[in-house]
């Protein structure tokens, strides 16, 4: 009896100990999943940028905006978006929003204007240059600019930033432009009194074709889709089809 008593009192007692250890066990494995899952919700540390990438990187957006969606709906929330970070960081580089309006609108206008102007055509003739220049005007790209445009000029009769940078850009295309036209009087290629003027009208040209930007274009006469062709011909004296024609 006795023996019996202790063999089985000592099994109890195994018994217990090995569901002890079996809870213990479960423990550790409760905690060791729940230090996984700790690790894995983790988020990654944000990288963070000099102020100058940062002020870059929050104009390019508001400049996306603007071609996409206007200059109107740049707003600190609507940039913060898509970027992806907090409004109040927004507004730290930009305290006014108007002023972030006049640098997007700027950005956009003169990443264009190196669009249709780029540094790599410099080496070629001037003729072929500006047919170049020309046959970027033409198309959806070109379209977004000139709404982009049309939305700064309105605009910018309320608002004096933007009104001012406006006013830059419009300088630098008559710079850009003539720049190109004096190089043609210069090689021989072109032939006009004043280079400045003849920019102005061709520019003036394309501003007018590019206020229908809005509007179904489809069958107009090749005599007003060619308008910029054929005063740039005529008042560089280059023979008709010299600049090619619009696609």
């Amino acid at each position: 009896m006795e023996s019996s008593e202790v063999s089985s009192t000592d099994a109890g007692a195994v018994g217990g100990a090995g569901a002890a250890g079996a809870e213990v066990g479960l423990s550790i494995g409760r905690t060791s999943n729940s230090v996984r899952g700790m690790s894995s919700s983790v988020q990654p540390k944000r990288v963070r940028k000099n102020p100058e990438a940062r002020r870059a990187e929050i104009v390019a957006a508001a400049a996306g905006i603007a071609l996409a969606e206007g200059l109107e709906c740049i707003t600190m929330r609507r940039v913060a978006e898509e970027l992806d970070v907090r409004p109040g960081l927004i507004s730290h580089y930009f305290p006014v929003a108007e002023e972030l309006v006049a640098e997007a609108f700027g950005t956009a206008a003169g990443g264009e204007l190196a669009e249709l102007l780029p540094e790599a055509d410099a080496a070629l003739p001037a003729v072929r240059r500006l047919a170049r220049f020309l046959g970027r005007t033409e198309g959806r790209r070109y379209d977004e600019l000139s709404r982009l445009w049309l939305n700064a000029r309105h605009l910018s009769r309320f608002r004096p930033a933007l009104r001012e940078r406006v006013g830059q850009q419009e300088a630098l295309w008559r710079d850009g432009l003539t720049a190109l036209l004096r190089d043609g009087v210069e090689s021989g290629e072109f032939r006009t009194p004043d280079p400045h003027v003849t920019a102005i009208q061709l520019l003036v040209v394309l501003d007018g074709l590019g206020a229908h930007a809005n509007t179904d274009r489809t069958g107009r006469p090749a005599a007003i889709t060619g308008m910029a062709y054929a005063l740039a011909e005529r008042e560089l004296a280059l023979p008709p089809g010299a600049l090619g024609a619009p696609h």
